[in-house]
């Protein structure tokens, strides 16, 4: 490509290049990547919205050498503007969930509460909104030939995109990061609540063949009923389990290998980042201790690659950065995690 002949991998980053300081515009990057500055439904911690900004910041300290993708990223890879509409929208309906959620932690009843219920029901349309802009989005990208991955905000933020992706893939599987389920139904009365992401796309998305759950250690009756009564669709690789594995003997080879034999041949990445150990991500909206290092989950994606597996969509949410943003880590793993996702899906 023109864009690699006067670039030195080997230089600064350039800020007024594009994500990883790459010199790509929109139309020779074979790689879009979407931000979604949406936090609406979060339920405990803040900042999401404001993490692929963060992401692109730190992105320009990533080294460009990639031992498993060597110069994955002379395909191009071009991050889209951050959508202030969407962010200013984020920003007014969180004020307005934080009073629902505060009402409901107080043991109050949204429904006898009228102003609270036009609240409520206002989140759940621009939830709606969101997802019908993110399908837009991501679709129009898609029949570009663009391949496409997706920077969150919280994790309700990949519907869109998952739908978008099941109208040309007849049937495929989604490989979940999480330290949580995310199954349950309309968790807080949001329709479209970061917790409800995979339950959403389980019930609407019936080209998703497969969800295999991996590092899940927070998680409710409610949702633990979900995964035992579809079997055939849903498989959890609790962090529990993991643990206890590895105690007896086994190694994160043979726990990888089992991961990937639960899917099918087209995946989809859905990483929250709460999925690593929380010294990781210390600002992340819900941290739970357990989970990985990252150098595990980059050994998972190693042999996902090998095993033939095609990658054909990704998203990477739930970075945070608190207030402190100058002294978290987050942003940086964030951008090295995407970084990896990016090279992933070129190899």
């Amino acid at each position: 490509m023109s864009a690699t002949l006067q670039f030195d991998p080997n230089s600064v980053g350039l800020k007024t290049n594009n994500i990883f300081g790459l010199p790509f515009k929109q139309e020779d990057a074979s790689l879009i990547l979407l931000p979604i500055p949406w936090e609406v439904t979060v339920s405990y911690g803040q900042g999401t919205a404001r993490g692929p900004e963060k992401i692109f910041d730190a992105s320009m300290q990533v080294d460009l050498y990639d031992p498993d993708v060597v110069d994955g990223w002379k395909k191009g890879y071009f991050m889209l503007p951050i959508d202030k509409n969407i962010r200013k929208k984020s920003d007014y309906l969180r004020q307005c969930s934080e009073l629902v959620i505060s009402y409901l932690v107080e043991g109050g009843d949204v429904l006898e509460n009228e102003q609270l219920a036009e609240k409520q029901k206002e989140i759940n349309l621009g939830c709606i909104m969101l997802a019908n802009w993110v399908h837009e989005m991501t679709a129009g990208l898609l029949r570009e030939g663009k391949k496409v991955g997706l920077i969150g905000g919280d994790h309700s933020t990949p519907l869109g995109y998952i739908k978008a992706l099941s109208e040309i893939h007849d049937g495929f599987g989604i490989l979940q990061i999480d330290a949580h389920a995310d199954l349950r139904k309309a968790y807080e009365g949001f329709t479209y609540s970061h917790a409800s992401i995979m339950y959403n796309v389980m019930n609407e998305v019936p080209q998703v063949k497969k969800l295999v759950q991996l590092g899940i250690r927070d998680y409710c009756d409610e949702e633990l009923f979900m995964i035992r009564d579809n079997p055939d669709r849903i498989f959890t690789f609790f962090d529990k389990d993991i643990k206890e594995q590895q105690y007896e003997g086994a190694n994160w080879k043979k726990i990888c290998e089992q991961v990937i034999n639960e899917l099918p041949q087209k995946v989809y990445i859905s990483f929250d980042i709460d999925g690593l150990d929380p010294k990781l991500c210390p600002n992340t909206g819900t941290p739970v201790p357990g989970g990985f290092e990252m150098e595990q989950i980059f050994y998972l994606f190693k042999m996902l690659r090998a095993s033939g597996r095609q990658l054909i969509g990704f998203d990477l949410n739930e970075v945070s950065c608190g207030e402190k943003s100058n002294d978290s880590i987050d942003s940086i793993v964030g951008a090295r995690v995407l970084y990896k996702l990016c090279n992933l899906m070129v190899g």
